[in-house]
């Protein structure tokens, strides 16, 4: 079978191109890719190329498809996998192998390693190993693009079950954000603490007390509010709070106060900031825990951290780099019982947009980029459905249908725009 892909050849160099796929082997699997989401690590893997850990040395030869955050559905499964899936079953894949037999080792993962699998294609060939790793993973809710957006919310999950607390009297971790305790979501109106508020706000084991939600943009926290406001967050039983620390003449003890003083269990930064760093640790109550979310571009990346504070009053960091694939199960079972990732979406585009989309994505304002690989469609912000629909029925179609979902994308805009692309 022919796919069309977006194949990684070195440094800014993506290429989209038609070639045709090897027949399957009895434990492999074909599928077909429906829709990807953008991830910035494509877009530093894109940029480092042959020196980046997931990426093969050889792919000036033998080029890699990008993109991982992919979800579709199977076309033909091979005999070995016969009896766990079936032609027809909707998927997403957890992309962090830890293979140690994989193109470049215990850091192959889909999207950045593999000739024949990668989210930026319409068909791809699923290695055994992905089967073998329990990563080839159902999907039975509405749409496809949830799945595609499990990957990114399950970075959020892990982070959670990552926090961690001590036990009075021993050297046991409780981990785990505190149930009842102080939240602070710092810089966390970008698309991954939305994911974050998102999850927060409808899990059903782990609750806090107080979330508070930071930013210095007044328009990206009146959008957040909008999408997942107080009076939702305390349906389930949270207080909510967004604050723009940038009208605040002392944002450490203006956070402060919301907690009478006490200051805040967990503290998660999603923003590679020093300031936003030294801001959380100011912020710490007894026993806090600091998660560094946001993964910096720079090696160097340095912040303050009161160490007194470490010794006395058992503050402490942690930070985490994606989701596991307990994290990712647990996304799809939230997705499959009605939680909604829309949020996140702000763009939407065919296969035609993803190389310049890619790679340079930084510049890009809002949040996830959401592709459809079948389609050839220009990255669209979905805030720009309405103007363009005044020439296009199908933008104003999806204008219609987003506006019936508070703005979001939806699953009916999806099937909608995967039935109408040609007529883009």
């Amino acid at each position: 079978m022919k796919t069309k892909a977006v194949r990684l050849y070195g440094k800014n160099d993506l290429r989209l191109e038609e070639f045709e796929l090897p027949k399957i082997k009895d434990d492999e699997i074909l599928a077909k890719v429906v829709c990807d989401s953008i991830c910035m690590s494509s877009y530093k893997a894109s940029h480092e190329a042959d020196i980046h850990k997931r990426v093969p040395r050889d792919i000036a030869q033998n080029p890699v498809i990008i993109g991982h955050e992919f979800a579709g559905e199977l076309v033909e499964v091979g005999s070995k996998w016969s009896g766990r899936f079936k032609a027809g079953d909707k998927f997403s894949i957890q992309p962090a192998l830890n293979y140690e037999k994989g193109p470049v080792g215990v850091l192959s993962a889909p999207g950045y390693s593999y000739r024949f699998i990668g989210g930026d294609a319409t068909y791809v060939v699923i290695p055994n190993e992905v089967m073998e790793q329990g990563c080839l993973l159902p999907f039975t809710g509405e749409g496809y693009y949830p799945a595609s957006l499990s990957e990114p919310l399950s970075c959020v999950i892990g982070a959670m079950h990552a926090n961690y607390h001590i036990t009075p009297g021993s050297y046991k971790h409780d981990m785990e954000i505190k149930q009842g305790g102080n939240m602070a979501i710092l810089a966390g109106v970008g698309p991954m603490g939305l994911a974050a508020i998102n999850y927060a706000i409808h899990r059903t084991d782990r609750k806090p007390k107080l979330m508070v939600v930071t930013d210095i943009d007044q328009t990206r926290l009146d959008r957040a509010a909008s999408l997942y406001s107080p009076e939702e967050a305390a349906k389930n039983g949270i207080e909510l709070k967004y604050v723009n620390t940038g009208s605040m003449a002392d944002p450490v003890e203006g956070l402060k106060a919301l907690t009478d003083g006490k200051g805040y269990n967990d503290v998660f930064v999603f923003a590679p900031v020093a300031a936003v760093v030294e801001q959380a640790d100011a912020i710490l109550s007894f026993d806090g825990c600091l998660n560094f979310f946001a993964g910096p571009a720079k090696t160097d990346f340095k912040a303050p951290f009161n160490f007194y504070n470490v010794h006395y009053a058992y503050t402490h960091v942690v930070g985490t780099s994606g989701g596991n694939t307990d994290d990712m199960k647990e996304a799809l079972a939230m997705m499959n019982e009605g939680l909604d990732p829309a949020g996140l979406v702000t763009h939407v585009g065919g296969i035609n947009a993803v190389i310049d989309t890619t790679l340079n994505l930084p510049s890009i304002p809002g949040g996830k980029k959401l592709i459809y690989t079948h389609i050839d469609m220009p990255l669209t912000p979905i805030a720009e459905f309405e103007a363009k629909g005044k020439e296009s029925p199908v933008y104003a179609e999806l204008h219609k249908l987003c506006q019936q979902h508070k703005g979001l994308w939806n699953t009916e805009a999806e099937a909608y725009l995967l039935a109408h692309a040609d007529k883009l």
